[in-house]
This record gives C-alpha cells, structure tokens and sequence, in this order.
C-alpha cells in the first residue's frame, strides 16, 4: 500500500498499514535511489512496531535500485545524519514517524550532506516513480550492517568539555522512543549527573504518553517530576529524539525561542561572531542576545529544509526553531536532541546559577502566545486582511514566511500550515497585559 497522499512537505507520515505498509516502503527505497542514483546510503529506524519490517523494505527496494545500503539497526533520527555526513554517504532514510501517535508510520530522508528531500526537493519526483512501478534490476546493492554508535557519542560529547559539568540532578522523560536508546552511552561518560531516566524502554505502543512535547498534556509528566525530584533540570523528547524540551528547576516549561536564545550565547562563546539563524516565529529575545554575545542573527523562514540550505549558504555555527529543532554546524548542519541537551547542562553548569535565574531577565522582558491554530475558510484573504489592517495602523510589514507585523512594543507572525487551511499565530509583547490584549485582537480578527 502506498497512498500518495503520505508524502508530505518535510517528509513521509502515514498510518500502518492503511496508507503505508512494506509494499510502499520498498517502492519508495527503490524510487529514491531510481531518482539521485546515491552509490550508497544509510537506513536507520526506530522502535514503532512495524519499524523492522519497513526498514528491511526499504533497504530491499534501495538495494534493488542500484545502492549499496549501511543497515545502521535501531537509532535516532540525527544518528542517520551523522551517518551520512561522517561517512561521506550519498544519502540516507530513516524509517520514522517522529512524535506521531502510535498507529503512523514514515521516513525521514536525506541526500548527501545530510540536506534534507522536501516537496519542493525532489520527493514529489520520489512519489512520482513510487507509484509509476519498476522494470527489471539492473544492479542489487548489498546490504551490510554499521556500527556508527562509537563515533555518535565521541562527536556529541565534543561539543562540550565533559569535565566542566556539575554534579547536576537531571530528569529525563524519553517517551519510550529513541532517546531511552541513545542517552545511556553519552550519560555513562558523564557519572557526575544524577539522572532520573524515565520511560527509557524502547516501545513503540508508546504505554505512558504519546511522544510529541509540544502538547501540554505530553508534557504533565516531566513538569510534575521534575518538581517532586527537586531537580535542577527537566528534559523530554519527542519520538525519534531529534527534539529536547526543556523544563527548569520550577518545573516551567522553557519555550524554544527562550533555549534557542541560551543556546545561540553558548556557541557563541565558543565561536566568537558567528552568524546564527533563528526563525520568523521567534521572540526578539533570540536576536538580542545573539547580538550581545557579539554574534551575527539571520532571520529564516520555517522549516528544516530551509533553515539547512541557509546555514550552508551563510556558513552559520548555530540555528535553533521554535519547534525545538536545533541544528549546529559541526553536527553535519543538521539538527540534533542529543548535542542541545549537554550544551545546556555545560551552561548551567558554567554560570553557576539554577536555570530559572537564568532565565529571568527574558521572562521578565518578553511575553509570547505559543502559537496558536486556527481553522479559516480562506487562507490567502484572511492574510491579506491582516496586512491590510495592520499596515494602515503602521506596522511594518514582512513576507518572508506568511505575514510578520512588528509595531515598537509587540510584534507577530501568522502562516499557513502546510497540510490543512489553517493560520498559526505567534505574538509577542514586551508586557503581559500589551501581549494578551494583542493576542485577542488578532485572535478575533483571524476568526472573523
């Protein structure tokens, strides 16, 4: 089965097996190495139930198109990047639904470089011959196992100076996804952290939660334990553990642009006038304190693909979304869960400070919505609408990524989804009143 309609912008998500199954993920295996004609690519999968038997398809139709396939076993999704990169592969799929319910199936995939296949990349071309069908094999690639685990954890642990982190008390919720796989080896170089692993156990029924931290009620657990522990840090991942989130020793969920912010300080401490890239969403806490840390800030539209084809183009060290995607350049210039959780536990460890102090200047100053989701009849109306209103009232108007407005002390940004005739609205203000008094107006004029 391959239902056309699982290729999506950034990748492959469909359910197992009314929209995806084996059939599809050979055809697809097949198609991509059809299409880039890669000598050899990497395939990695996680635990999801049917992961083993979508990743063997999809390394059987690699093979049959002509590649030669490094079977990297079960992993997280950054280890297939750091496979692809540090190998000098042609390319490389991870059989993934990331932070999708249970029942989801997908793939994650990528050319040389690690550079990311979109809609706009080459998986339309993908699809395209997915569905067409085969003739006969011209050439099978064989199939060899991998061992990139050693080198994985060499190259996370360099980001930091293992030595300079404290004896800090850590929560870990992995969410019974990948993070419960790869955290252990990195965490036994660092026997000084007393860490609370929590659902560690590879399962891809997914029994405690669903593994997606954006949604509140995901996040109940890691705010909860995190306080009973007493604990200095909180941290929970999503499902292919490509994403961290953090929680600090309050048990306050930190929004992205907050850690994007800290993070940005961090490399730039290491790399002095960097240029770093942060996304449209973004609260202007994250250029200011790239700028006084002496770095260069480049606003970029959403999306990894985006975001990785920029810090290629401007050589930048560092990129962090909203979303909790984190990329670094010497992580292939792809994002990662593993190298942002111990650059934070570094910078806590170095300022000497509880992480909510450290936070507090950026609570105090910048008050933002989260985004917010709404159904519209029609998407391209109701921006115009927008800039219409906005513009006459003397916002200043971009289009770099849907419409952003910014006035003095308040500022947002609303997009279409990708998938669905939605608009997602972020807002900021510099006080909590301005913020939700803004954040209904637009709010209402969105729903109008």
């Amino acid at each position: 089965m391959l239902d056309p309609k699982v290729f999506k912008a950034y990748d492959v998500r469909g359910i197992y097996p009314s929209q995806l199954d084996e059939e599809g993920a050979y055809a697809i295996g097949r198609a991509y190495v059809e299409h880039f004609e890669p000598r050899a690519v990497a395939v990695g999968r996680d635990m999801r139930l049917a992961a083993p038997a979508m990743a063997a398809a999809t390394m059987d139709g690699a093979a049959d198109g002509g590649a030669d396939v490094r079977d990297l076993g079960m992993v997280g999704t950054e280890m297939v990047y750091f496979a692809v990169g540090e190998l000098g592969l042609d390319g490389g799929i991870c059989v993934t639904a990331s932070h999708n319910p249970k029942e989801y199936t997908g793939m994650k995939i990528v050319r040389r470089g690690a550079l990311p296949v979109g809609g706009d990349s080459g998986l339309e071309d993908v699809r395209a011959r997915a569905v067409a069908g085969f003739g006969a094999v011209a050439r099978r690639g064989e199939i060899a196992a991998v061992d990139v685990w050693p080198g994985f954890v060499d190259k996370c642990l360099s980001f930091v100076d293992p030595a300079a982190i404290a004896p800090l008390k850590v929560v870990v919720d992995a969410a019974n996804g990948m993070a419960g796989t790869m955290l252990p080896p990195i965490l036994e170089r660092l026997p000084q952290l007393d860490v609370v692993g929590c659902h560690f156990e590879p399962d891809g029924s997914f029994p405690h939660h669903e593994p997606n931290p954006l949604l509140p009620e995901n996040r109940e657990f890691i705010v909860r334990r995190t306080r009973e522990e007493g604990a200095d840090l909180g941290v929970a991942y999503d499902g292919d553990a490509d994403r961290c989130f953090f929680v600090d020793d309050t048990g306050e969920f930190v929004p992205g642009d907050f850690v994007t912010a800290l993070l940005a300080e961090a490399v730039l401490a290491r790399d002095p006038g960097a240029k770093v890239i942060y996304d449209v969403r973004a609260s202007w806490a994250v250029p200011r304190a790239i700028e006084e840390a002496g770095g260069q800030p480049l606003v970029n539209r959403v999306g990894h693909a985006f975001i990785k084809h920029r810090m290629r183009k401007e050589d930048a060290a560092f990129a962090g979304e909203v979303s909790a995607h984190y990329y670094f350049r010497d992580f292939s210039q792809a994002d990662t869960g593993v190298v942002p959780f111990l650059v934070m536990l570094e910078l806590i460890s170095r300022r000497g400070r509880r992480l909510s102090e450290i936070l507090a200047p950026l609570r105090a100053r910048h008050f933002l919505t989260g985004e917010i989701n709404t159904p519209v009849a029609d998407v391209p109306l109701k921006l115009q609408e927008l800039k219409e209103h906005y513009a006459a009232q003397g916002g200043r108007i971009s289009h770099l990524d849907g419409i952003s407005v910014d006035f003095d002390d308040w500022h947002f940004n609303v997009r279409p989804s990708n998938t669905e005739p939605l608009l997602r609205l972020n807002l900021e203000a510099l006080s909590e009143e301005r913020m939700v008094e803004k954040r209904d107006e637009v709010v209402a004029l969105i729903r109008a």
